[in-house]
């Protein structure tokens, strides 16, 4: 009997505890918002003066929780109109917000760290309402990472669904933190494509990155302008199909780095070899005056002899620097006239080049720069730097050939009359290709000229009697579009993936490691979020569609951190620092 009783009690009390688990597993979690809102009802059921709890029945909570929501509050340390805008509703979602403005600018725009975001909420007196901790803020910031690659991977399907087919050009690099990072850029828009850590830089490397990059995107790549890396070169004509188009900032630097230091170098000598000539001269000139003012017995040096020796020393010198000087501004002068000639239309006149007239300048600039390195007489480590540029005009050349090629298809397919084509092809694109050269001048007085060139080519197109007259808005609008499309085909820099190099470069300089989920989440922080003057974001140049606001999209992904934990005694001070390394044993 009492074993029976026995065996009843227990299952009685496991009974109960089951009972008291569920109770607890039904319990309520509230969140910041919840809080607010109860309490504010609470405080307007207050002013009527309904007892504390008729107002907790009201707002439909247990006392208990209610009394301690307001010791809470009482015990926060701020006064009290900030701890009433804090507890408020409107005071939770402005921290809420403010926390992910903080992480979102400072670690993701910016190239900062958690503990500047932990330091901001210090310096605000916040962290007497959120968590400001180190390790609080570190969870919040792996949120918003995965929320940000998650929203990038989101838009990127969506976008690309309906987007447009079409046939672009993209710039591709290299960039080393250590491991290697694959990074592919259309240049128009400026979206990137391709920023990945890989294992190496062979073209099998960047075909199964860039196959994987645009898979889901309904778009052809034409044409890749990169330095002449064997990698990348393998993967864009051999992988891709595509044009490989060279980067002639590359080809300048071969030609810098092979006259430049050299050619100054023979300079500082020259300029030495003067300096004693002259110094020579001096020399035998004082000489002879204190020979006449302490004149003795013996024959008088012959000093008219040896000056003029010292001084056709100094004639032959600053012959020689003169010989010098003028290397290296035939050599710059060379290197910029690279740059100059290497333009599908002339940039004075805007007439039209054939890839006959290209190779003919560049060829002579080349000569002239061979001339340059025999009369300096440069030693053959430098001939070989100025043959591998030399190697380049091929493409060069190459790529003019294709750019006109791609231009005609595109205006043929256009199907216009022989007079619009002629105006496309003489004043349209010109006018608007040197218009975005101008745009990436730097000499004021050279973007004056150009544009001033652009609207004299434009012109003609808005006169009365202009070809374009017969044509309706949609129709001008749609060759507009393609000739605009055809002036941004030629593209000879690889200048915005090596600036978005450089960018990474300074994050990983202040990070020590950029993480894989970092880099994605930069990634998509550059294509939908950095805008450009005209309020435009990459994604929306690239897809021609306007991407969803992604700061709104974080704000519903990442929760408001905690409250903060209850404040810890500081620790003692000691005023021997002997004292403050020991502790107590030194007391």
């Amino acid at each position: 009997m009492k074993k029976e009783s026995k065996n009843m009690n227990m299952d009685e009390l496991k009974k109960a505890e089951a009972h008291e688990n569920q109770k607890k597993s039904k319990q309520k979690h509230w969140n910041r918002i919840e809080v607010s809102l109860k309490l504010d009802a609470y405080t307007k059921s207050k002013k009527k003066s309904i007892s504390q709890r008729q107002s907790a029945e009201k707002i439909e909570i247990p006392r208990s929780t209610l009394q301690h929501w307001l010791s809470r509050k009482a015990s926060i340390d701020a006064e009290e109109d900030v701890i009433e805008f804090f507890e408020s509703p409107a005071g939770v979602k402005f921290l809420h917000r403010f926390v992910v403005a903080a992480h979102f600018v400072i670690t993701l725009v910016g190239s900062s760290g958690i503990r500047l975001v932990c330091l901001l909420i210090e310096l605000l007196h916040l962290d007497r309402f959120i968590a400001g901790s180190y390790g609080s803020q570190h969870g919040i910031s792996v949120i918003l990472e995965k929320a940000t690659v998650e929203y990038g991977q989101k838009e990127k399907n969506r976008l690309s669904k309906t987007m447009e087919s079409k046939k672009i050009t993209i710039v591709q690099d290299e960039t080393f933190h250590p491991e290697t990072c694959l990074v592919a850029i259309e240049p128009v828009s400026n979206f990137i494509l391709l920023e990945k850590y890989s294992s190496g830089r062979k073209a099998k490397d960047w075909t199964s990155a860039m196959e994987h990059a645009i898979s889901s995107m309904p778009v052809e790549v034409i044409q890749s302008t990169s330095d002449e890396g064997k990698g990348i070169c393998s993967h864009v004509k051999n992988d891709l199909g595509a044009h490989h188009s060279p980067d002639v900032f590359h080809v300048q630097s071969e030609i810098t780095k092979a006259t430049s230091a050299i050619l100054q170098s023979k300079k500082r000598q020259a300029e030495k070899e003067l300096e004693k000539a002259t110094a020579e001269v001096n020399r035998h000139r004082l000489g002879k005056i204190n020979y006449a003012n302490k004149h003795g017995p013996g024959r008088p040096p012959d000093f008219d002899k040896r000056i003029s020796k010292a001084l056709n020393h100094e004639h032959k010198t600053k012959k020689q620097l003169e010989t010098r000087i003028t290397h290296i501004d035939r050599a710059g002068g060379a290197m910029r006239k690279i740059s100059e000639v290497y333009h599908p239309y002339d940039i004075e006149t805007g007439s039209p080049k054939t890839p006959e007239e290209i190779s003919s300048s560049l060829n002579s600039i080349f000569c002239e720069i061979d001339t340059i390195a025999t009369e300096a007489q440069l030693p053959k480590r430098c001939t070989k730097r100025i043959d591998k540029a030399r190697r380049v005009v091929t493409d060069m050349i190459a790529t003019i050939a294709f750019y006109f090629f791609v231009v005609r298809r595109k205006i043929q397919s256009l199907s216009l009359s022989p007079e619009i084509e002629y105006a496309v092809y003489h004043h349209l694109i010109p006018g608007i290709y040197l218009s975005l050269v101008s745009k990436k001048t730097q000499l004021a007085e050279n973007r004056t000229k150009l544009l001033e060139k652009s609207k004299e080519l434009l012109a003609p197109l808005s006169a009365q009697d202009s070809p374009f007259s017969k044509l309706n808005k949609d129709e001008i609008s749609l060759i507009k579009k393609v000739a605009l499309d055809c002036a941004y085909i030629f593209q000879r820099s690889s200048s915005c993936v090596e600036g978005r190099n450089g960018l990474l470069s300074l994050r990983h300089h202040s990070l020590h490691r950029i993480s894989d989920r970092k880099l994605k989440a930069l990634t998509v922080v550059h294509n939908y979020f950095i805008k450009r003057v005209d309020g435009t974001t990459a994604a929306e140049r690239f897809f021609d569609f306007q991407p969803a606001d992604l700061f709104e999209w974080l704000l519903k992904q990442v929760p408001l951190p905690g409250r903060p934990a209850k404040r810890r005694s500081k620790p003692r001070k000691y005023s021997d620092p002997l004292q403050a390394l020991c502790g107590e044993t030194m007391a």
